[in-house]
C-alpha cells in the first residue's frame, strides 16, 4: 500500500479567495502598529463587547491616568472600574483585570509579558488562558497582533457569523472555529496576512454581513456564500 503523504491532498482556495474579494471591495486595511504584549494584552481583555473606537480610547485614557501599568495594577478595583466604565461590563473586568495583573507580576516577578517571546505560540497560549476572562480570541489577538507576531486567527463575534454564514466551519465556539480555520489557511500566510484576513472579515460582518440584516444582494462574496445565494434566490 502506498503512503497516503505520495497523494497530499488538493490546496483548499476558499480562504484565498474570499480574502481578494473582500481586498477588492474594501481595500488594504491600514497596517497594524504593533503594541508590546502586556498592553496588547489589556486592550484585548477590555475590548470583549465593545465597540473598538471605544476600547481604543480607554486604553489611551488609562495610559493619561497611570505612570505605568504598574500603578494600574496597584490600584484600586473600584477605582479601576471607574477608569474603565465605557467598555461593556466594566464592574467583571475590572477584578478580572488587576488580578491578572497581580498574578504576571508574581510569577514573572515584575509585570511584563515580554518574556513570551522565548516559547513557542501554543505555550503562551495556554499560559495566558490560565487568566479569569480570557479565552481563545484574547490569547489569539495577543500572540498576532502584538509585537510577538505568530501566527494565529483572532476569532470575534463578527468572524464567527461570517464564517458559519460561508458553511467554511459548522456552528462552534471560537476555539473550535479557529482551529477548523487554521486548517485552511495557506502555509506562506504569515502573521501580519492572518491580521489582515481577520480584519477584513470583521470589517464585512460590521458593514454587509451584520447579524440582523445582512446586505446579500450587495455583497462581494455572494457566490461563494451558500447562504446568500440561498437567501436571494
Amino acid at each position: 500500500m502506498q503512503s497516503a503523504s505520495l497523494f497530499p491532498s488538493p490546496a483548499d482556495h476558499r480562504l484565498p479567495e474570499i480574502h481578494q474579494l473582500l481586498l477588492e471591495y474594501y481595500g488594504k486595511p491600514k497596517p497594524r502598529e504593533p503594541w508590546d504584549p502586556l498592553k496588547q494584552f489589556i486592550y484585548s481583555l477590555l475590548s470583549s463587547r465593545t465597540k473598538t473606537e471605544v476600547s481604543h480610547q480607554v486604553v489611551r485614557d488609562l495610559e493619561a491616568r497611570y505612570a505605568s501599568w504598574d500603578d494600574l495594577r496597584d490600584a484600586p478595583v473600584p477605582e479601576i472600574e471607574q477608569a474603565i466604565a465605557a467598555v461593556t461590563f466594566p464592574e467583571t473586568k475590572a477584578p478580572w483585570l488587576k488580578i491578572a495583573l497581580q498574578q504576571i507580576t508574581a510569577r514573572y516577578g515584575s509585570l511584563t509579558l515580554d518574556f513570551l517571546a522565548r516559547y513557542r505560540t501554543d505555550k503562551i497560549r495556554e499560559w495566558l488562558e490560565q487568566f479569569e476572562g480570557v479565552g481563545p480570541k484574547t490569547s489569539a489577538a495577543v500572540v498576532n497582533f502584538s509585537t510577538l507576531r505568530r501566527r494565529a486567527l483572532c476569532v470575534d463575534s463578527h468572524h464567527l457569523r461570517v464564517t458559519q454564514r460561508l458553511k467554511l466551519t459548522p456552528r462552534a465556539d471560537a476555539a473550535i472555529t479557529e482551529e477548523r480555520l487554521m486548517r485552511l489557511v495557506p502555509e506562506e500566510w504569515d502573521a501580519a496576512m492572518l491580521d489582515e484576513h481577520h480584519s477584513l472579515i470583521k470589517l464585512h460582518g460590521q458593514k454587509l454581513c451584520t447579524f440582523a440584516e445582512p446586505q446579500c444582494k450587495g455583497c462581494p462574496l455572494l457566490q461563494v456564500c451558500p447562504t446568500g445565494k440561498a437567501k436571494v434566490e
